[in-house]
């Protein structure tokens, strides 16, 4: 999908940027109705350089807000749909034998986009799976020994079904972590459906989206988003808070907590701020969080996650240490 861009060259500003990526996202809200704060939130990864996961149930939604994204980001778009039989290859590329000039030339795979949206991922099979974790953190491609970039930015959108459902592969705990944020979207209420069963909003609407920035634009938001401030008590907090949800059993990853004030920082910035503040943390945790691994002994569906991840919150104190 090329980029037909809104905002030009001359409107760099930050202010700017923010006010064609809000209204970017007004228009994502209208076609997704009833799922605001997802949407948002879905945003907000992209902006802070990481990964979303969608899981639900099928037929909710999941690859309308993928595809949605995926209009409004603009650059390259592919999809593909995740199979037990799919390969490596399939995703990353190959290398092909050329007769005429007597060598290997590496035919990309469709990773090398700006928006992958990879539909059913637990479909996949676990050797696949696993191929993905370079693309993921390090935005590359290693195969025989050479390193393909991906483009910047790169941004992967993945969807899974629950895991009672048939022909599912668990993604590992590696995977998992790689992703920043994890959204449910569930069944829409009564006056959403509707807009949707009438064809006002849904799929049916998503080719009236049009991209928000260009790369350049998308790249200079993201540079923003970094530079929201940090503060010591923030990043006090930040620590007491993993020590908890550690102490409690859970896996929390130095790349999990960046990966949480990347998200907080994301929401700060579309706020307006240059600084983060506790507010931020506690509303995005659940969604960096509810996705990597167990809280205790058995494994947690993600609401119970989300759950016990509020009562960590509600028993550490903000600006202080006990």
């Amino acid at each position: 999908m090329d980029a037909h861009p809104t905002a030009t060259a001359d409107s760099r500003n930050p202010e700017s940027l923010r006010t064609a990526i809000l209204r970017g996202l007004s228009h994502l809200q209208a076609v997704l109705v009833g799922k605001d704060l997802q949407v948002r939130r879905a945003m907000a990864a992209m902006l802070s350089g990481g990964h979303l996961l969608i899981e639900d149930l099928p037929g909710v939604g999941k690859t309308t807000l993928a595809r949605g994204l995926a209009r409004i980001l603009g650059g390259r778009f592919q999809r593909v749909q995740g199979t037990n039989d799919l390969l490596p290859s399939d995703l990353l590329g190959v290398h092909l034998w050329e007769a005429a000039s007597q060598s290997f030339r590496f035919q990309p795979g469709p990773v090398f986009c700006n928006v992958l949206l990879l539909d059913e991922l637990n479909r996949i099979g676990p050797k696949t799976q696993s191929a993905m974790l370079e693309v993921m953190v390090e935005g590359q491609v290693t195969l025989d020994r050479n390193t393909h970039p991906l483009p910047d930015p790169f941004y992967l959108i993945a969807t899974q079904n629950p895991m009672d459902h048939s022909g599912t592969f668990p993604l590992p705990e590696s995977q998992l972590d790689r992703f920043a944020c994890v959204l449910h979207l569930g069944y829409p209420e009564s006056a959403p459906e509707a807009r949707v069963l009438r064809g006002e909003a849904g799929m049916d609407r998503l080719q009236q989206l049009e991209p928000t920035l260009d790369m350049d634009g998308w790249r200079l938001a993201r540079a923003q988003v970094r530079k929201v401030g940090l503060s010591e008590p923030i990043l006090d907090y930040v620590e007491r808070v993993a020590s908890r949800i550690r102490t409690e059993g859970a896996f929390c990853s130095t790349r999990a907590l960046r990966q949480w004030i990347g998200l907080a920082q994301a929401e700060a910035w579309l706020e307006g701020r240059a600084f983060l503040v506790p507010d931020d943390l506690q509303a995005t945790l659940g969604d960096a969080m509810a996705h990597r691994g167990t809280l205790d002994e058995r494994r947690l569906n993600r609401g119970e996650r989300r759950e016990r991840l509020g009562r960590v919150l509600a028993e550490i104190p903000v600006g202080w240490k006990p």
